[in-house]
């Protein structure tokens, strides 16, 4: 290449290289190969979005989106706006008058100028431990005579003197030293251990104790955030999940950045569409999910064949048995017909399991479990150049209530392997009972797919409201869960205080039916708030800001 020199002898910066590059970078041809970068993006962005929820799914999206954009135009206009906040605070007043109901309990405001002693705060606590949600003499009536679903899993009343006796015993505990409390240590990893056994995991594989299946769910997304960044160099995770798993994997979206994607269950089976499933998964998939069984519904996904699909395209694949726990590893030994969910499934990567529901183990309690090490310990925060030392903690907490963690193995050594199967034979007997019986008894309801352990969905066979009926069925002193969607339903989660009540459960729910086909009312708050959500394509702002609000009534004081 000739070189030409300028007058001063300094060599020329007019070579054809370099002549070459000012006509190709110009600001014009700078601002197209951003426009195309740009585009390029967002074009495997929506490309990633239309593979899995088809075209029509993505309309649908734009539609909503749409209408919703128009219903907060429409909020700017100030009739509107004060016509929609007067509803909305009709609504909260309703629920701060459940949740702060009429006592003679005083309201403390701020701490008091001198401590009172043992016999006053005795008092106080019997008190507010009476205190009813809608005025009864001694709320704790209504879960301990077996009508609430789920929320209260109450192991007898023996299993509650071991628990405040182990509580007492390590309520100073923190598993954050073990060096400190080396017999917390070892009951956690017992704990563990346990768990893992039941779930047939491999050996080399390992889980930690969380605060709950929330956590335990969390921990597992986070796991293979971590995972799918330092494997595969994904920095836009996402998960495919089914709607009926639980909202905790939104949760994690939410808090842990990664894209959720919720794909259709079947109609009559409720299972996840696996078809759905595969067409969803693209290079930023990292985690696969089924439930055994899913809240909603009580149903257990088809857990071998999304397995196969995780292990086909070398991703995780989790198994929330959050609620089936101390149930679905007894189902097969106590002869009921059981579904594969386990580690012994191939492509299973991890499972939340929830000692707090099935297992009676104190309330703040549950298992995460991974099939290897390598995964769990993706989960963990280590920093070693903190100013305060070295810090490493396996899950979301720093400090953690050793008490519970003793409360879940003082638990499980008292009940014992068969404790639990003859627990699992009382409770998913009275489920299969319940579902039985409104098969066959009550022809204007219907249960909603075939589920196996111990929750019951049941939605009308025809024009009947079935949210009219739940309200008729809280009037009734039933506290059960509303189900929206694609199939409007409540259902049941069967207890151990669910058992003496099946055949009361019924005949209320026979009551209700014929109640609701002779004077309907939606004045209830099942029928006001799920049939709300059924109808508008806006109802999920205004249920969204009801229901911060009612986070907020919950921090309130009386007046």
């Amino acid at each position: 290449m000739t070189v030409t020199h300028s007058k001063a002898g300094a060599p020329s910066t007019s070579g054809p290289v370099v002549r070459l590059l000012r006509l190709v970078v110009t600001f014009d041809n700078a601002r197209t190969l951003a426009l195309i970068a740009v585009v390029w993006h967002y074009s495997f962005r929506w490309g990633r979005t239309i593979k899995a929820d088809g075209v029509v799914g993505v309309l649908r999206r734009f539609r909503t989106t749409l209408l919703r954009q128009l219903f907060r135009i429409m909020m700017l206009i100030p009739s509107n706006r004060r016509r929609v906040e007067r509803e909305m605070s009709m609504a909260v007043n309703d629920v701060a008058k459940s949740l702060m109901p009429p006592t003679t309990v005083a309201t403390v405001r701020e701490m008091p100028a001198h401590g009172h002693d043992l016999p006053w705060v005795t008092q106080q606590l019997e008190n507010l431990m009476l205190l009813g949600g809608h005025g009864e003499s001694d709320g704790r009536h209504v879960y301990l005579d077996g009508h609430v679903s789920g929320a209260v899993y109450h192991g007898g009343e023996a299993l509650n003197r071991v628990m405040v006796e182990t509580i007492e015993r390590f309520l100073l505990t923190n598993p954050l030293h073990p060096e400190v409390f080396p017999g917390l240590r070892k009951m956690e990893s017992e704990v563990v251990s346990m768990v893992l056994r039941m779930y047939h995991a491999p050996e080399g594989a390992a889980g930690t104790t969380t605060s709950g299946g929330t956590e335990s769910i969390m921990m597992a997304c986070l796991a293979m955030r971590e995972w799918g960044r330092h494997e595969r160099g994904i920095t836009q995770p996402e998960i495919v999940v089914p709607v009926s798993a639980h909202v905790a994997f939104d949760k994690a979206g939410h808090y842990f950045g990664m894209t959720v994607r919720r794909i259709p269950v079947d109609k009559k089976t409720r299972k996840v569409r696996l078809d759905l499933v595969q067409r969803a998964i693209n290079a930023n998939t990292v985690l696969l999910v089924g439930s055994a069984p899913n809240f909603p519904d009580g149903i257990i996904d088809d857990m071998v064949s999304i397995g196969a699909l995780a292990k086909r395209y070398g991703i995780g694949c989790h198994v929330d048995a959050c609620l089936g726990s101390f149930l679905v590893p007894f189902l097969e030994p106590a002869g009921f017909l059981a579904e594969p969910f386990d580690f012994r499934v191939e492509g299973v990567t991890s499972i939340s399991c929830d000692t707090h529901k099935y297992g009676f183990a104190p309330k703040g309690s549950s298992i995460v479990m991974y099939r290897t090490e390598k995964l769990r310990r993706f989960q963990y925060f280590v920093s070693a150049d903190w100013v305060g030392g070295v810090y490493a903690s396996p899950t979301l907490a720093g400090s953690r209530p050793g008490a519970l963690i003793a409360g879940a193995w003082a638990v499980m050594m008292t009940m014992g392997y068969d404790g639990y199967l003859q627990s699992c034979r009382e409770i998913v007997g009275a489920a299969q009972t319940i579902a039985r019986r409104v098969r066959e008894e009550i022809p204007e309801l219907y249960v909603l797919g075939q589920p196996l352990v111990s929750v019951v969905a049941i939605g009308s066979a025809g024009k009947l409201n079935i949210y009219d009926v739940g309200d008729q069925m809280s009037r009734r002193g039933w506290h059960l869960n509303a189900i929206s969607g694609d199939a409007p339903a409540f259902h049941i989660a069967c207890t151990r205080l669910t058992v003496p009540v099946v055949d009361r459960f019924i005949a209320d729910l026979k009551e209700s039916v014929q109640h609701s086909h002779s004077r309907p009312s939606k004045a209830g708050t099942m029928a006001t708030v799920y049939g709300l959500h059924t109808t508008t394509p806006v109802a999920p702002i205004l249920l969204n800001e009801m229901a911060a609000r009612f986070i907020d009534t919950m921090y309130k004081l009386a007046p």
